[in-house]
């Protein structure tokens, strides 16, 4: 056991260590109050929250004692009050008094309320477990901070930080408070939600060999918002657990989320990750599983995977342990091939107006002139596989060369933005440039609309490439390809026969009920031969026209190019 110095909590208040930051300790005082919805509070069942201290290795039959624990956000006591009871067991066997337990836990929570209630369940433990009263409302006066942990500074760092961080979007976090933390944690990066600094100040705490045991949200792992944690986590940590929880009722309440447990530690290792999914939540089911997650591999039983993980930088993470020969494929492929942009391919999004309502109406009903007014195609046109354009359109504003239609050239296109001035002026995006008030927050290139493309809904369980060559404009909810090399046709069958679905799959974050998100962020990260490096005979095959289609030969053309095997078949479709 390393000599660490004992914790010791900071006397004077956040305020007052930054007097500088009233207008931040006046936020810090409002959410003090705040509602369940507005601090993110999610409560966890007991039977998770023992499955998380076993598998982290916080269990009575050590001397907990000598250890550090914190838990940032200690809400109800789900955690709390479970580590506690350990922690008195392993004290009263080795008969520890109150002054060798002083170190021994630290509690943050913010909301006053939920403080004062576990506050007083802490205490009545000590109580029950033979502390006198002075001795229980010193050591729960001592353990627990009525504070906001990602502003509050700490004395030294701990063994094991466990719990289930606060799950708040940015835009219900107080600006002055929000400003702050951005200032403080680099991992606030885009649309990251608070448990991402709540994961990156846990982890800076942690002692070389200590242990954090989360219970969050798992976007983080592929998403853009958790690059930068992603980058932290491999400069000076390494995954050791991953538990997907999702669709299980592993909290008190339906959530919607996409819930895993994740367990980090602090010191770069060369062990695997160990890797589960979607465990019965029961006690009997989750203390088996503890067992062969931290037993010896000839006993996962099928239970178990494990997966050998070097994170590289801000990289997603492909941690799916049903995966692992698909991503094994997609390894070699990647090493292989060029990515898709690479192979003259390029990847677009159709175009968010801001307001539908205005920008979009039947074509023949838009009162402007007909340049300045596109057909469009969304989603619901393409439902059948292929295009069933249902004749709506959209109003464009912009020239080919990206600057705003002139008014005095287009009167009814000025008629008609004047009479919705109003509302189009309260967007965003009309305010931040001077005379852009009309524009949609998307630029419109028409020359788009004339170029064939294969058009791709967002949300799907499978992959769905539509090839469009009747000159419409997609819309937001609807991505693109088009192609300076390759033709379409045999793009879209390439495509289509599994290996875009092998890279989304790897890459995407996974939707209640198994869809994937076919975003650009992944099909960027296709891999593609070039077509001048396809062999001339399925070069031919791909582009036979579809009424003379032999659907093995473009099988047997597909695997040419690739490489694949007979039996890789299968990872392209599981």
């Amino acid at each position: 056991m390393l000599t660490k110095a004992s914790y010791q909590r900071p006397q004077a208040t956040t305020q007052e260590l930054f007097p500088a930051m009233d207008f931040v300790g006046a936020a810090v005082e409002r959410m003090k109050s705040a509602s369940e919805t507005e601090r993110g509070a999610i409560f966890t069942k007991v039977e998770v929250v023992d499955f998380m201290l076993d598998l982290i290795g916080y269990t009575a039959d050590r001397p907990l004692w000598k250890l550090r624990l914190l838990e940032p956000s200690f809400g109800g006591g789900d955690f709390l009050l479970r580590a506690v009871e350990r922690l008195l067991t392993s004290a009263a066997r080795d008969k520890v008094g109150a002054e060798g337990l002083r170190s021994a836990i630290c509690g943050v929570e913010l909301h006053r309320e939920s403080f004062t209630a576990t506050a007083q369940k802490v205490q009545a433990l000590l109580s029950a477990s033979g502390f006198t009263h002075a001795d229980a409302v010193a050591l729960t006066q001592h353990w627990l901070i009525n504070t906001d942990f990602l502003l509050e500074p700490f004395a030294s760092d701990f063994d094991v930080v466990v719990g289930n961080p606060p799950y708040v979007r940015q835009e219900l976090i107080p600006a002055e408070m929000l400003a702050e933390y951005r200032q403080r944690y680099v991992t606030l990066y885009d649309r990251a939600d608070l448990y991402v600094p709540f994961m990156e100040r846990s982890l800076q705490l942690l002692e070389c060999g200590g242990q954090m045991g989360f219970i969050c949200s798992d976007r983080w792992m592929k998403n853009r918002y958790g690059g930068p944690l992603r980058r932290m986590i491999s400069g000076g940590f390494a995954m050791r657990y991953y538990v997907d929880m999702v669709g299980t009722a592993a909290f008190q309440t339906d959530v919607v989320a996409y819930p895993a447990i994740t367990v980090i530690a602090r010191g770069v290792s060369d062990e695997k990750v160990r890797i589960a999914h979607q465990p019965e939540i029961s006690r009997k089911a989750l203390s088996y599983l503890c067992d062969v997650m931290r037993g010896q591999p000839s006993g996962f039983d099928g239970m178990v995977a494990e997966a050998a993980v070097k994170p590289q930088g801000a990289e997603p993470w492909l941690l799916e342990s049903d995966a692992q020969p698909s991503l094994e494929l997609v390894r070699r492929l990647e090493a292989a091939f060029p990515i898709l942009e690479e192979s003259g391919c390029s990847v677009g999004i159709g175009v968010a107006t801001g307001a539908d309502k205005i920008y979009i109406g039947p074509l023949d009903e838009l009162d402007v002139e007909d340049e300045r007014k596109l057909p469009l195609v969304t989603t619901r046109d393409i439902i059948s596989g292929s295009v069933e354009w249902r004749g709506l359109g959209v109003i464009n504003p912009f020239e080919e060369s990206g600057a705003l239609a002139d008014f005095a050239q287009y009167p009814r296109f000025a008629a008609y933005m004047q009479r919705h001035h109003e509302i189009l002026l309260k967007r965003h995006c009309a305010q931040r440039v001077n005379g852009s008030w009309y524009r949609t927050i998307d630029r419109i290139t028409p020359s788009l609309a004339q170029r064939p493309k294969l058009l791709i809904p967002d949300i799907k369980g499978t992959a769905n490439f539509v090839l469009d060559e009747s000159g419409l404009y997609p819309h937001h909810n609807l991505y693109y390809i088009t192609s300076r090399e390759w033709p379409l046709l045999p793009l879209q069958r390439v495509l289509m026969s599994g290996i875009a679905r092998l890279f989304v799959r790897a890459y995407s974050t996974k939707m209640r009920g198994g869809c994937l998100r076919f975003q650009a962020q992944y099909l960027r990260r296709i891999r593609l031969p070039r077509w001048e490096n396809v062999p001339l005979d399925a070069q031919q095959i791909l582009s036979t026209k579809n009424g003379e289609t032999d659907l093995i030969a473009i099988q047997q053309a597909f695997m040419k190019i690739y490489g694949l095997a007979e039996h890789e078949l299968t990872h392209l479709t599981e």
